[in-house]
């Protein structure tokens, strides 16, 4: 079983700074891209960053150049960091990751049960 926990969320003032992280564990042979994802009430869930195993990122418009995303692939990690936060980054934040469990089974989808983010003006 491959599972994803992330850690880091909280309750912060506008302009502040927060930490996301997600490890995933379990059956793992290789994996690919990693993302973050958020959900706010009402809204449908976005992309907010992604990044390749060889560390190639990219991100959304609204985030661009205050989220910085990372991974340490020798621990199956990927971070997020948020700067000069807005109180539109209120959400839930997912982790998902494309997870192969073997050599001999393809990549799959497999999402965090998401942390919750909220910032107060």
């Amino acid at each position: 079983q491959v599972q994803l926990v992330e850690s880091g969320g909280g309750l912060v003032q506008a302009g502040g700074s927060l930490k996301l992280s997600c490890a995933a564990s379990g059956s793992i042979s290789r994996i690919n891209a990693m993302d973050w994802y958020r959900q706010a009430p009402g809204k449908q869930r976005e992309l907010v960053a992604d990044i390749t195993r060889g560390g190639r990122s990219n991100y959304l418009d609204s985030v661009k150049g205050r989220f910085t995303i990372s991974r340490d692939n020798a621990k199956n990690t990927v971070y997020l960091e948020m700067n000069s936060l807005k109180s539109e980054d209120t959400a839930v934040y997912y982790c998902h990751a494309l997870i192969s469990p073997s050599t001999y089974l393809p990549f799959r989808d497999y999402w965090g049960q998401g942390t919750q983010v909220t910032v107060s003006s």
